[in-house]
Formats: C-alpha cells, structure tokens, sequence
C-alpha cells in the first residue's frame, strides 16, 4: 500500500514563507472566529514543524502534541510528526521515543523507518562529536598536568 505521506528525507525540506503564511492566516482567522477545525491547526503544526526555525519548530510540537492528546483520530500523523520535530530541533530521544510509538502501532511503516535511521545517524554523529571533544580534553589536561609536574620537579 503506497503512503501517501513522504519518507523522512523527503520532510527536511522546508516550506516556502508564503505556504507557511498561508497557513497562519487561516489558523489565525479561526482562532477569530472562535473555532479552530482539527484539519487547520494540524496544517499549521505541520508547516511549523517543515520550518528551519527552531522557534516555529517548538510551536508546532506544541500543536501537534494539542491535537495527539484530543483527537485519536490523527494520533498516527501526530506521532510521526512529532518524533520529526523533536528530531529537526536535535531532541533525538524524543523523537526516538515517538517514532518507536508509531513503529509500535505500524512496524511496516517506512516513514517511520526512514526517520528511525536519521535518528540513529544523527544520534552516533552526535556521539563521535562528544567523543572527539572529550579526548581533546583529556589531551590538553594532560598537557596541562604534565607542564605541573615538570615545574613541580624543578
């Protein structure tokens, strides 16, 4: 069965501005009228979320996590957005944790697949960073040390 949702790779490309603005005017416009219908604020959440601005990024987690806690019926699109947006604002565990929640629900998702190894790249990236700065830290405080030592010994 085709998804009709993209790969992971295909969800880091980021919406134009004047998609997004799109988007924030309907939602704005029902938050005027008092009533915001679930379609509107997941389009929104889901434009936030493609937006390479951390700030639009938290806020729509933030809707998206709204709408997963009031309506079962998109918790499945939730959840893989969610796990996208924690993954696009480097929270790997979070998005982690969503993603295995929907790879729970759906194992054959490739989707969820596909963000599962981005994680996972993203997170031994992360690692080797955090290896490599720790060794260079241990070097120079063993330069450090070393240079004590030898003035102690004079």
């Amino acid at each position: 069965m085709p998804s009709e949702v993209p790969y992971a790779a295909d969800a880091e490309v980021s919406l134009q501005f004047d998609e997004l603005e799109v988007l924030r005017l309907q939602y704005n416009k029902e938050i005027q009228q008092g009533h915001i219908t679930t379609q509107t604020k997941f389009n929104y959440a889901w434009g936030l979320v493609k937006s390479p601005l951390r700030e639009h990024q938290v806020e729509g987690v933030r809707l998206l996590q709204d709408l997963y806690r009031a309506d079962s019926t998109r918790r499945r699109e939730c959840l893989y957005y969610l796990a996208l947006g924690h993954y696009k604002m480097g929270n790997y565990d979070e998005a982690r944790k969503f993603n295995g929640l929907l790879l729970e629900k759906e194992p054959s998702n490739m989707q969820a697949q596909s963000l599962a190894s981005l994680i996972d790249r993203s997170t031994a990236q992360e690692g080797y960073v955090g290896m490599a700065i720790a060794g260079g830290v241990a070097a120079v405080g063993a330069v450090i040390l070393a240079g004590l030592i030898r003035r102690a010994n004079r």
